[in-house]
């Protein structure tokens, strides 16, 4: 179907491409870049520049939605419940206390948490823990100087076995803050199921779905289609933090396969887990969640229906604060107004640190994912153009 046929403005929407080559391909301060626009199953733009159409990019933090979405389909069993408490699946957290002093050169001085741990609270980043990169303490300053979340230096026992002897930041429930959350609900995963995270995603989530180009460890018949990543550099806006193809640390595999980042995949094969998802959980007669736990996972679960700003002390996350609540796995917008960018309320999205991200908007029926390699995400605002952009070429 064309753009039009799809209630596009074909030249609005071709802005896009256009916007993307002058203002960040031509003047070198996005490597490459793959962009796709879809509207219920269709496709309306696709286009990629400086890339192959089916190159394998590291999604990062857009893991943090399958491995959510795995979970739940072990909720659907009956296997395990939203209130559990985490210590019932990991019972190294049982003493885990809030942070109230120390650490750097003395021990941490804690105290007993007034709330108890619920797997909500991971998969909502409401538990307590961070990331290293927050920069806010002596608790993701011990996240740092433990190597807690190298991929390559820790097996998934390991990481919990480190994450026990740090405290938390807040009371659980109390605070929002982005963290490794959903590397511990991969953990969960892998210990309720019985399967590693790679057998689960294959066999429940990629399978079914027909997605063959998603992996913690790139296959060698595939790794030539990873492209290089890069970080930011002030002086020479971009430096290489990682080879493309077989020298690709995705092509080598890790020692513990994050839930909350290890993934790579294509911009088709992300399409599919978004069509999924806009699909009230199936695709092509493979139904991976039901209707009503798609409606749950996107809902706001934020206590009190509190937006991010409110709700908040994270330096760092894939979402803008104002108007955004966060469901189990996603972003959500809850205050359209308040987003200052043109959207849905409804609509769920996340992000990559790679500046990779995708939306979907159940309300206007449209799907977006956005593929390039550079580090942090927040270097440029690339992807809230591209969501206006979209949004404008909306025909009326």
């Amino acid at each position: 179907m064309s753009a039009e046929d799809l209630g596009f403005v074909s030249d609005r929407l071709a802005r896009i491409p256009a916007f993307i080559q002058s203002n960040y391909l031509d003047n070198g301060k996005l490597p490459f870049a793959s962009v796709l626009v879809g509207r219920g199953d269709d496709i309306a733009l696709q286009w990629s520049s400086g890339v192959a159409d089916d190159a394998i990019f590291r999604i990062a933090s857009m893991t943090k939605p399958i491995t959510s979405v795995a979970f739940m389909q072990l909720v659907e069993q009956g296997k395990v419940a939203l209130t559990d408490p985490v210590a019932k699946y990991i019972p190294e957290f049982a003493k885990l206390g809030v942070f109230m002093g120390g650490g750097g050169n003395v021990p941490f001085m804690t105290r007993a948490p007034s709330t108890h741990m619920r797997v909500v609270d991971l998969l909502r980043h409401t538990a307590g823990f961070t990331y290293s990169f927050q920069e806010q303490g002596n608790v993701d300053a011990a996240y740092r100087k433990t190597d807690v979340e190298s991929w390559s230096k820790n097996t998934a026992q390991s990481f919990i076995d480190t994450l026990a002897q740090i405290p938390l930041e807040f009371d659980p429930g109390t605070q929002w803050n982005y963290s490794v959350a959903t590397d511990i609900v991969g953990i969960l995963v892998e210990r309720i199921s019985g399967l590693s995270l790679p057998e689960y995603f294959q066999t429940h989530i990629f399978a079914p779905l027909g997605m063959t180009d998603t992996f913690f460890h790139v296959p060698a018949d595939k790794a030539a289609r990873i492209p290089e990543g890069f970080g930011f550099d002030p002086e020479t806006k971009m430096k290489l933090l990682d080879k493309a193809g077989a020298e690709s640390m995705w092509a080598k595999g890790w020692s513990f396969n994050s839930g909350g980042g290890g993934l790579a995949s294509s911009v088709a094969d992300y399409h599919r887990f978004c069509r999924m998802l806009l699909n009230g959980g199936a695709l092509d007669g493979a139904q991976i969640l039901s209707p009503k736990t798609i409606e749950l996972m996107t809902a706001n679960h934020i206590p009190g229906g509190q937006d991010l700003t409110q709700m908040s002390k994270s330096l760092f996350s894939e979402a803008d604060m104002a108007g955004i609540g966060f469901g189990l796995g996603f972003a959500t917008t809850i205050d359209n107004s308040a987003t200052l960018t043109p959207c849905s309320n409804g609509d769920f999205y996340w992000g990559g640190m790679y500046s990779t991200a995708f939306f979907v908007d159940p309300v206007e029926d449209i799907i977006m994912i956005f593929m390039t390699q550079l580090l942090p995400s927040t270097t440029y605002p690339v992807r809230r153009e591209i969501k206006t952009m979209i949004y404008s070429a909306l025909a009326a």
